[in-house]
């Protein structure tokens, strides 16, 4: 099991390449795959966030992509954008109407809109510090997957992040059974990869290029490994 997955992490690498994960807006990187978002990302660089307000955006965007595609994140963070709204004083000074029609293309958007204003609290108390796991998961509206992406991309800890595309793959894989919890997922992939940044980051991203490409109708048709 364990050599499997890191085989399936180096032949993703190899047939797609760095990712530059997590997109930005004020970035103009481009997006090497050409799947979901064209600009924002910049592979090859694990040094962002550079500064706060991109760390703020990653955490905002972590949140906004919950049951939905990233396209529409970005259509709903260019709003905030245009708001000036891509910060904590951003967030409180928009009333939960505008907020709400703000965040609206990310859909769920009422819920989203209390999301965004519980994490701003809690940003604003870490004054800075990296939060734990588990201060993330006290947040009222993150769960596993959104706390470790925050982790792992805002903060730049070596928190490994699986989602439903992860589950897809090992599924149709037989690496894990296909109804496999969150918590068994990311503990194989812990086992079996080093604790590294860079691999965490690089092998969330190039899971979710290839379940873009071959895991989004059933059956699956998984061209790189039958």
């Amino acid at each position: 099991m364990p050599l499997l997955i890191a085989e399936l992490y180096q032949r993703l690498l190899a047939a797609y390449g760095p990712q530059g994960w997590w997109p930005l807006l004020g970035h103009a990187g481009t997006n090497p795959t050409k799947t979901g978002s064209l600009t924002g990302y910049h592979p090859g660089e694990y040094d962002f966030p550079r500064t706060p307000a991109q760390r703020f955006e990653i955490c905002l965007g972590a949140i906004l992509t919950q049951n939905t595609a990233w396209p529409n994140v970005e259509q709903a963070l260019r709003n905030l954008a245009r708001h000036d709204a891509i910060s904590p004083e951003g967030i409180d000074r928009l009333d939960d109407t505008a907020l709400a029609q703000a965040i609206r293309p990310s859909g769920y958007f009422n819920a989203k809109t209390r999301k965004l204003r519980e994490f701003t609290v809690h940003f604003r108390a870490w004054n800075g510090s990296v939060p734990s796991r588990a201060e993330l998961l006290a947040v009222w509206g993150v769960g596993p997957e959104t706390a470790d992406s925050i982790r792992l991309y805002a903060y730049g800890q070596p928190e490994l992040v699986v989602d439903a595309y992860t589950r897809r793959i090992f599924g149709h894989l037989g690496i894990a059974e296909p109804d496999a919890s969150y918590d068994h997922l990311k503990t194989i992939c812990v086992a079996a990869l080093p604790e590294d940044l860079i691999v965490y980051q690089e092998f969330h991203a190039l899971l979710v290029e290839h379940a873009k490409r071959h895991y989004r109708r059933q059956p699956w048709r998984d061209a790189l490994f039958e």
